[in-house]
């Protein structure tokens, strides 16, 4: 019976690894899929820190994803798998769609994404993926805070200081300050202390896998 799972991290938490995985051992065994992102560090990819990628469609907020399914299905016959890098950015309607093509066409869906921004709420696509998924579950690859405590929040700071406020997706800032990204746990997301760690850079973490 085919499932809708959805898996979320931190930035560093291996996401995009894990999805490119899944790909890599159901393709491997000539099953017929889809592996989707957005906002990825490599336009049209999904791409691991590690270095590891592969060619993606790039999921735009106008995208029906149902209708994709169906397009490939009409393709080749079938649909086995789809796999969703980034999928803390899919709009709400989305997510429905992802639930549709589990239903109606009888395909697993992966979707791997973030929790929650770097103002600590539940992104769009996360919440509802969240009340939809018929299985949702932490990764378990933890990333850690400069002070070793468990990182469960995403820090944004702009020339150096924490923000909490500003534009949900900012990838360079048009006015040239500085934004980087930190891993921090509740307590040092909370106060905006950086604790002097090294900082990793906007275009970069954007979308850290």
């Amino acid at each position: 019976m085919a499932r809708l799972q959805f898996s979320y991290g931190t930035m560093g938490s291996g996401k995009s690894t894990l999805a490119l995985q899944i790909h890599h051992n159901l393709s491997s065994r000539n099953l017929n899929g889809l592996l989707c992102s957005q906002l990825d560090r490599a336009d049209g990819k999904v791409s691991s820190a590690l270095g590891v990628s592969a060619d993606a469609v790039e999921v735009g907020p106008r995208l029906d994803l149902y209708e994709l399914a169906l397009a490939m299905v009409e393709r080749h016959g079938n649909l086995d798998y789809v796999v969703c890098d980034e999928a803390q950015f899919y709009t709400a309607a989305q997510v429905g769609q992802l639930a549709r093509i589990v239903d109606e066409l009888g395909a697993d869906v992966f979707a791997f994404g973030l929790l929650t921004s770097f103002q600590g709420e539940l992104f769009e696509g996360t919440k509802r993926l969240l009340e939809m998924a018929d299985e949702s579950a932490e990764i378990q690859v933890e990333a850690r805070c400069w002070c070793g405590e468990r990182a469960t929040y995403n820090a944004r700071l702009v020339d150096g200081d924490q923000v909490y406020d500003g534009e949900l997706f900012l990838v360079d800032d048009p006015d040239d300050h500085q934004v980087t990204y930190e891993l921090r746990c509740r307590r040092h997301w909370l106060a905006g202390d950086s604790g002097g760690v090294a900082r990793v850079t906007a275009h970069a973490a954007a979308t850290e896998g």
